[in-house]
């Protein structure tokens, strides 16, 4: 078994028994690099059909999408942390341990209750920037939150807008995947104490 890593940072792995110390260097993400050319390694000259990527870090999509386009299926382990795109790059995703809030308000709003403070903010940039009396695209979502609200998703457990946007379908309707998805506000699920009415 391998243990990637700059060497005199993990001296310690050098006296474990049955592992090879692998020296990635010193530079930025070099460990990464070097797992990434010996996994394309594995793939090209070995007989594998499954590969395990152990990691949270969104890097890790190219690999996972080369290794599935050799029809191998790849298993995402991670973090809560894990950003969409590496979890959709792989085959199936396993997320470790139960997420825990780490922002106000980053539950799902009961129904009936009234809306967290985040989403009537979200309600009003949905509101301010739709397009014909539809929806505005969930892209242009993050920008304008932190611009006007100083908000960042990636600070809640949902790490991203649509899955945030998904979590409360009480709330907002969305598109499916694509570039230009838009996301809309529900009319009914702000009408219980979330102030005036938006036409």
């Amino acid at each position: 078994m391998r243990v990637y890593g700059n060497i005199s940072l993990i001296p310690h792995w050098s006296e474990a028994p049955d592992f090879r110390l692998i020296h990635a260097g010193v530079g930025k993400n070099a460990t990464d690099l070097l797992l990434t050319v010996d996994a394309m390694e594995f793939a090209l000259t070995g007989d594998f059909s499954t590969f395990v990527i152990a990691s949270s870090d969104g890097d890790f999509s190219h690999l996972a999408l080369r290794l599935r386009e050799r029809g191998i299926m790849v298993i995402g382990v991670g973090e809560a942390k894990a950003p969409e795109r590496f979890r959709s790059a792989c085959s199936a995703f396993k997320q470790l341990g139960a997420p825990t809030p780490t922002a106000q308000n980053a539950a799902p709003t009961p129904k009936g209750k009234q809306p967290a403070k985040l989403d009537l903010r979200i309600r009003e940039t949905i509101a301010a920037n739709r397009t014909n009396g539809g929806g505005m695209r969930i892209a242009d979502l993050g920008r304008l939150m932190h611009a006007k609200f100083e908000v960042r998703i990636s600070t809640y457990p949902e790490r991203t807008w649509r899955s945030y946007l998904q979590a409360r379908e009480s709330l907002y309707d969305l598109d499916p995947k694509g570039p230009d998805a838009k996301v809309r506000f529900k009319k009914e699920g702000f009408s219980i104490g979330a102030g005036a009415d938006l036409k």
